[in-house]
């Protein structure tokens, strides 16, 4: 997002952030209502250009999206749409993302008051390395011929007993409604809001053999320091590094580990 999208993004999130502060809030109500409003509004092109369109008055686009919405979902997430779409926004599409993550923090709100959004963390993460090593499953959840409610079958079968029901949620949201997302992206995007609710940053962490307590608390100190924020560390153990860890933080991955240096050393003798 750019420009007037940004903003009114970042006007969104305080909103969500005041209704959901009220404990009387369902906060998992709250994010299933603005899931099935992301759905509509992706689905109705011709509806969300109109709730978008710079040239209708704002109180008009509030009065038409609360007549549509009242009584399909509650107050809350009808004053919360009503409030978006009074902003303006660079592309009628920046508003249906919007919803999408104001939906999934909403979820990962309810996570958060209960004290099992650490939980969810580590469980977003170890979905995506299980899809990553997986290429059956992976192809059974993005196949697009397959019906939504069989893969949403297939996740409460591998995930219902097994993880909390924020994460069950999310993930079956991300899958049955990818909107064009791939499925690795949206686990990434997931991972990094449900840092972002306590200011963490993350970093994925791999190592040849597991890190110990003392070993990640060192290095979760050093990365905080470097970045100035609270850091998550997400950890992958996987042997072909040889020795030391890589870690990645969003884009930029910070390679220590013997296989980089030898990937490297070879990149030099080819280049002569």
């Amino acid at each position: 997002m750019n420009g007037a999208s940004r903003e009114a993004l970042s006007a969104a999130r305080e909103r969500l952030d005041a209704l959901t502060d009220n404990a009387s809030v369902d906060a998992a109500g709250l994010a299933e209502d603005l899931a099935s409003v992301t759905s509509l509004l992706d689905r109705e092109v011709s509806l969300r250009r109109v709730l978008t369109d710079p040239v209708q008055g704002e109180e008009a686009k509030a009065e038409l999206a609360g007549r549509l919405l009242n009584g399909q979902v509650q107050g809350s997430a009808v004053d919360l749409v009503s409030g978006m779409v009074r902003s303006r926004w660079s592309q009628s599409r920046d508003l249906v993302d919007a919803l999408e993550e104001l939906a999934a923090t909403a979820d990962l709100t309810a996570a958060q008051r209960t004290g099992r959004l650490d939980n969810v963390e580590d469980e977003l993460f170890r979905f995506g390395r299980i899809v990553e090593s997986e290429p059956g499953l992976r192809a059974a959840l993005t196949d697009r011929t397959a019906p939504a409610s069989a893969k949403a079958t297939l996740l409460t079968s591998l995930l219902g007993s097994r993880a909390e029901a924020v994460t069950e949620r999310l993930v079956v949201r991300l899958v049955t409604r990818p909107r064009g997302r791939s499925l690795e992206d949206g686990l990434r995007s997931l991972s990094g809001l449900a840092a972002a609710r306590r200011d963490r940053m993350v970093a994925v962490v791999t190592s040849a053999v597991p890190l110990t307590d003392a070993q990640q608390r060192r290095l979760g100190a050093a990365l905080a320091r470097t970045y100035g924020r609270e850091m998550h560390l997400n950890l992958d153990v996987d042997p072909e590094v040889l020795g030391g860890i890589s870690v990645r933080i969003g884009d930029e991955v910070i390679d220590g580990s013997i296989r980089e240096r030898l990937d490297e050393a070879n990149r030099q003798l080819g280049g002569r």
